[in-house]
């Protein structure tokens, strides 16, 4: 490959081994003037993560190239620096998604381009006609964490020991192969103090972006609903989505609809999954529109624990039958407490207006 073309794919180990031909010192990467450029785009490329995919620049000159090849290391460092697990899958996802985007495109036109990419993962794949035939544990071991039903063995045609898929569906299992081979080798282990003391400011910035994100479900306006209310399985579910972790089908539909059930808008919910590694807006908008326009009601707490989707019940799980009903008893709880603290509020005033009346009417 080119250098333009490492660059793009900087997770190959045809990359590593030209980066590492290079023979720049980590310390000069970390400290060097010349090198700011390449911690600017190193630290560039981990921001954007947080909105889901890192751009991929077009090079006008060589110096561009470097830069773009040297920044993938400094921005593990400041991934593991940052060492949170959530934050690392959401990294790895990003990057994983900006290279997706490349190989679909250029598997139309340079199939065996993106079969060699394949071939650094150990992927068995040959070019049939319109399609491309993976060997079955290759396909397996990509396609497990895909949660649509399409990507299943039994929904395929297996013939000697190989699935047939479309070029498009063979880019996006690559996509996990890059996704799992960057988070697998994050966070670097024992990066010397010094590394960590000359990155603080930026790892800095970075938890306190991934603190603001953890705590928030995005920056949508959620109005009346309330988060602290919702019931364990509903949190842990939202938890899960936030992490870059799928969720299982039914865990899925129980909590879209339990959103939609306490008020969410449409548009809030969908953008709830986009960290998700199977994220697709217009799929995802289609199935949260398919539930609120058919006004789908929450699977019950029999149904929940059913497909184990019930992650451990509290007091008030004990009372209730259902994740709605624990929402609106927890909604009328608070209202009650808030009208008898009012009420409270009120009767003191009126007795300290009665104390003070009496002590002006005192006689001197």
């Amino acid at each position: 490959m080119s250098p333009e073309e490492l660059a793009l794919f900087p997770f190959l180990t045809e990359t590593s081994e030209y980066v590492e031909e290079l023979d720049f010192s980590l310390d000069s990467l970390m400290t060097s003037i010349a090198f700011e450029s390449v911690r600017r785009r190193g630290f560039e490329r981990v921001m954007q993560a947080f909105d889901g995919e890192v751009s991929k620049p077009s090079f006008g000159n060589d110096k561009e190239v470097l830069s773009e090849l040297l920044s993938y290391p400094y921005a593990r460092i400041l991934v593991s620096c940052v060492n949170e697990p959530a934050f690392t899958r959401r990294y790895a996802l990003a990057e994983a998604t900006a290279v997706h985007s490349i190989m679909k495109k250029r598997i139309e036109k340079d199939p065996e381009f993106v079969l060699d990419i394949g071939k650094d993962f150990g992927v068995s794949a040959v070019q049939s006609e319109e399609h491309i035939r993976i060997y079955f544990s290759d396909y397996i071991r990509y396609s497990l964490s895909m949660k649509d039903l399409s990507w299943k063995l039994i929904n395929r045609h297996l013939e000697h020991g190989y699935v047939t898929i479309q070029r498009e569906e063979f880019a996006r299992l690559l996509q996990e192969a890059v996704r799992k081979r960057i988070e697998g080798s994050l966070p670097i282990p024992e990066i010397p103090d010094e590394i960590r003391n000359a990155c603080d400011a930026q790892v800095t910035e970075l938890k306190a972006k991934y603190e603001e994100q953890r705590q928030n479900l995005g920056d949508a306006d959620l109005g009346e609903v309330d988060f602290s209310m919702f019931p364990p399985c509903i949190n842990k579910a939202l938890s899960n989505v936030r992490e870059g972790v799928n969720l299982a089908h039914s865990m899925r539909f129980a909590m879209v609809s339990f959103l939609l059930n306490v008020g969410m808008q449409t548009d809030d919910v969908v953008n709830a999954f986009n960290v998700s590694p199977d994220f697709s807006e217009e799929k995802t908008r289609y199935q949260v529109e398919h539930i609120a326009n058919n006004q789908y009601k929450t699977p019950s707490c029999a149904t929940m624990q059913t497909y184990g989707n019930c992650v451990g019940k509290d007091n008030m799980c004990a009372k209730i039958r259902h994740p709605l009903s624990y929402y609106s008893a927890l909604k009328f709880l608070a209202a009650k407490r808030q009208a008898e603290e009012e009420k409270y509020g009120k009767d003191e005033e009126k007795t300290a207006n009665e104390n003070n009346n009496l002590e002006n009417n005192e006689p001197g």
